[in-house]
C-alpha cells in the first residue's frame, strides 16, 4: 500500500504549547484561523457524549457502532490511501488529560476533520485529528484475527510517548481496540519511529508499517460469496458431497463440487481450488486455525449458513428448508447443450485455427491458436496441431461406448449413490483407455506423431466443449498427458485424455448445470512438452485479490521448475506479484521452494510478461466483444519460464468474475 500519494497534506497546528493539566506536547508549525483553525464561522460547541448519532458519538462499544460509523468506498477525497478500507475518523481535544474529550466522527456523513471540527465547535489548537482503519485479513498483535491501525496526517510527527498517549484515549473510548491496534506512521512521522524504535520494541505499543500489509495474513476472502450446507472437517482418503461445507487443513490439489471451502493454509486465488470455487459460485477462504475456534467445532456436522466477504466470514446453523432452498434455487431448470460443431474432421495446425473454431476444437484450442495470428510482441507461443471433436464422437461410436454412457445415464437419473456411479465411470474411462481407433484415425495420428523432431516427447492437453468458457472456466476438471517417445503410438494418449472426460468431478459438474452429456465432445491439443523449466506460472489481466495499492496492476503467481501453481505440492506456496500495467511490480510474498526472497522472475522476464499480458488482454477484449477496459473482463494466463530462460505462453481463457 503506497500512503500519502495525492493525500492533501493538511495544515499542522499553529505553535507547540503545554495545555494546561496536559501530559502530552502538541506539536506542529503553520497556520490557524483563531479556535477552530482553518478560518471561517465556528458553529456552537457540542461535547462528545451530547453528539447525535448523524454526527458522531463519544464512545464505540462494540464492532456493530465502529461499521455503522465507518466510511468504505473510493470517496476519500485527497485522503488516497484509505479509498476502499474500512475506517473512522476521530479527533482527541487535550489528550491524555482530565479534560480529554473524544470525538469519533460519523465517517458516513463526514470525510474531513476541518468542517467537522469547525461545526461542532472543537479547538483545533489543543486537538489532534486521524482515522482508525480496520484490516480484517491480518493478524492482531494479541494474535486474533482483525487488525485495527491509527494513524494521523502525512506530515505529523509524535514521540513516542505522545503516540502511547493517543493509543491509550483510543482505547479508552473503543474498549475492543485492546490488543488488536496498532500504530501505522505516515511520511512525517516514520523517521521519528525509526529513531525511537527501541522505545516501541520495549512497549506494549504494536507499530504497522506499508512492508506489513502482505504479512502475518491469518484471513483471505478468495471467493466472496454465501452457501448452505453441512460442516465437516475433510479427511484423508474421503471425498466430500456436493452438499457439504469442508475445512481444509491442507490444500487439496482436486476438489469435487462442494457447498463452500475453508481452508488451514494459505491459497492464492489461481489454485484450481479457488477457481472451482468461483465457477461454482460457493464462498471460499483461508482462515488461520479455523478448526482450533470453539464456535466453529460447535457447528461441525451440522446445517450451516457460511458466509465470505471482504471483512470477515460468518458460520450460523441453519434450518434443513434453508439448505434445500438453496440447493433447489442454484441448478439450471432446463438442460444446456454444449456447442459441438463436427465438420472439421482432421487434425489442423495452430497456425490454421481460428478463435471462431472453438466449437470444433474447444477453446483452450482455438484460444492459442488464435494468438499465433495477432503476434505477440513479446514471449514465445507454442507451435502444434488441434484434434478436432470429430475425432472423439468418432471413436465413441466405432468402440460402441455410446450404449455403456447411456446406461450410466440411466443409473445417474434413477437415484444411484455416488459410489456406483464413480464404479461405472471408472469402468467407462478403462473402457475408453483399451478401445482401439479406427484405421483412419490411428494412421492421421500417426501421421501428426512423425511431424514432430525425433525424440520430442508430445504434451497432449484437453480441450472440451465445456469449459475455458465465459462464466464457466472447468478449471480442473479433465486431465492431459505427455507422450513419450518410448510410448509407442500417439493414440495412446490421446485415449487417455479421451477418457478424462469421464471424470467423476467432471461428471459431477455437468450434472449440476445440467450439461447434456451426450453432446460433451474433448478435443486434444497437441505441442511440444517443455523440458527443464526454470519456472511455470499463471497470471491474470487484473488485480483479482484486490490488495490496496496504487495504479492498475496484473496479478500473478510463480513457482519454480514444475510444481504447477494450479496443482501444487503439498505446503508449496507460490510467489505472488503485483506487476503495474505500465511499469514496476510488488512481491506480496515469496515462494518458500526457493532462497528466502529470491524472486522467480528476473526484470527482463517480467517485463516481458508484462508486455504480452497487455495484448492478449486487448485483443481478447476485442474477440470476446468487450470494453477492454471492462473491470469485470479478464484474461487468465498459464506461462512457463524455459529452461533457456524464454517466457512461453501456454494458454489464455476468460477469468470468471
Amino acid at each position: 500500500m503506497l500512503h500519502g500519494m495525492g493525500r492533501h497534506l493538511i495544515w499542522p497546528l499553529a505553535m507547540a504549547l503545554l495545555v494546561q493539566g496536559t501530559s502530552v506536547s502538541l506539536q506542529g508549525q503553520g497556520r490557524g484561523g483563531g479556535p477552530g483553525g482553518f478560518g471561517g464561522p465556528i458553529g456552537e460547541r457540542v461535547e462528545p457524549e451530547d453528539l447525535e448519532f448523524e454526527r458522531g458519538v463519544a464512545s464505540i462499544p462494540d464492532r456493530e457502532t465502529f461499521e455503522k460509523l465507518s466510511y468504505q468506498g473510493p470517496d476519500v477525497a485527497r485522503d488516497g490511501y484509505l479509498a476502499e478500507l474500512e475506517y473512522v475518523k476521530f479527533i482527541i481535544e487535550r489528550p491524555g488529560s482530565d479534560q480529554t474529550k473524544l470525538y469519533w466522527m460519523n465517517t458516513q456523513n463526514y470525510r474531513a476533520h476541518p468542517p467537522y471540527m469547525r461545526e461542532v465547535g472543537i479547538d483545533m489548537r489543543v486537538s489532534v485529528r486521524g482515522a482508525v482503519t480496520y484490516l480484517p485479513r491480518l493478524a492482531a498483535p494479541d494474535g486474533s484475527a482483525g487488525l485495527y491501525i491509527f494513524d494521523f496526517q502525512p506530515r505529523d510527527s509524535y514521540s513516542f510517548e505522545e503516540i502511547k498517549v493517543y493509543r491509550d484515549d483510543l482505547v479508552a473510548g473503543m474498549p475492543l481496540l485492546k490488543g488488536k491496534i496498532a500504530f501505522h506512521p505516515l511520511s512525517g512521522n516514520v523517521g521519528r519511529y525509526r529513531q525511537e524504535k527501541a522505545l516501541y520494541d520495549a512497549s506494549d505499543v504494536s507499530v504497522h508499517l506499508d512492508e506489513d500489509l502482505f504479512r502475518n495474513i491469518v484471513y483471505l476472502p478468495l471467493n466472496e460469496a454465501e452457501s448452505f450446507g453441512r460442516l465437516r472437517l475433510m479427511e484423508e482418503g474421503v471425498l466430500p458431497q456436493p452438499n457439504e461445507i469442508v475445512i481444509c487443513r491442507s490444500l487439496p490439489n482436486q476438489l469435487p463440487r462442494v457447498a463452500g471451502v475453508i481452508t488451514e493454509v494459505r491459497q492464492t486465488p489461481l489454485s484450481h481450488v479457488n477457481l472451482r470455487a468461483v465457477q461454482d459460485k460457493v464462498p471460499n477462504a483461508y482462515v488461520a486455525g479455523a478448526s482450533e475456534d470453539a464456535q466453529v467445532r460447535s457447528l461441525l456436522g451440522k446445517l450451516v449458513h457460511y458466509r465470505v466477504h471482504s471483512q470477515g466470514y460468518s458460520l450460523r446453523e441453519a434450518t434443513k428448508e434453508e439448505v434445500d432452498w438453496y440447493f433447489q434455487d442454484r441448478r439450471p431448470t432446463e438442460t444446456q447443450k454444449p456447442k459441438r460443431n463436427l465438420a472439421v474432421k482432421k487434425i489442423l495446425p495452430l497456425k490454421e485455427i481460428r478463435f471462431g473454431n472453438a466449437d470444433s476444437f474447444g477453446v483452450k484450442t482455438a484460444n492459442l491458436a488464435e494468438m499465433h495470428q495477432f503476434e505477440l510482441t513479446a514471449g514465445v507461443l507454442p507451435d502444434g496441431y488441434g484434434i478436432p471433436f470429430y475425432f472423439y464422437v468418432q471413436f465413441m461410436e466405432s468402440n460402441g461406448l455410446n450404449k455403456a454412457v447411456d446406461q450410466l445415464l440411466q443409473e445417474s437419473a434413477g437415484g444411484a449413490d455416488s459410489e456406483t456411479i464413480r464404479d461405472q465411470l471408472k469402468s467407462l474411462r478403462s473402457q475408453i483407455r483399451q478401445g482401439t481407433a479406427p484405421s483412419w484415425m490411428s494412421e492421421a495420428l500417426g501421421q501428426i506423431q512423425q511431424s514432430f523432431d525425433e525424440g520430442v516427447t508430445i504434451r497432449c492437453r484437453s480441450s472440451t466443449n465445456n469449459e475455458d468458457l465465459p462464466g464457466f472456466s472447468g478449471a480442473g476438471l479433465y486431465d492431459s498427458y505427455s507422450h513419450r517417445p518410448q510410448e509407442g503410438h500417439l493414440s495412446k494418449t490421446v485415449q487417455q485424455v479421451f477418457a478424462s472426460l469421464w471424470n467423476y468431478r467432471a461428471f459431477e459438474e455437468r450434472e449440476f448445470y445440467r450439461i447434456d452429456h451426450r453432446l460433451a465432445a474433448m478435443g486434444v491439443l497437441l505441442h511440444p512438452s517443455y523440458r527443464g523449466e526454470q519456472a511455470n506460472g499463471v497470471a491474470v489481466t487484473a488485480d483479482v485479490l484486490e490488495y490496496q495499492v496504487t495504479g492498475g496492476n496484473y496479478y500473478l503467481n510463480t513457482q519454480v521448475g514444475e510444481d504447477m501453481v494450479t496443482n501444487p505440492d503439498e505446503l508449496s506456496f507460490p510467489e505472488e506479484t503485483l506487476l503495474g500495467w505500465e511499469q514496476g511490480h510488488q512481491v506480496v510474498s515469496y515462494s518458500n521452494r526457493v532462497e528466502a526472497e529470491k524472486t522467480l522472475l528476473n526484470e527482463s522476464q517480467l517485463e516481458e510478461l508484462r508486455k504480452s499480458l497487455t495484448w492478449i488482454h486487448y485483443f481478447f477484449a476485442r474477440l470476446y466483444e468487450r470494453d477492454y477496459e471492462d473491470p469485470q473482463f479478464a484474461m487468465e494466463i498459464e506461462f512457463k519460464v524455459t529452461a533457456e530462460g524464454n517466457l512461453a505462453i501456454k494458454q489464455a481463457r476468460p477469468w470468471v468474475f
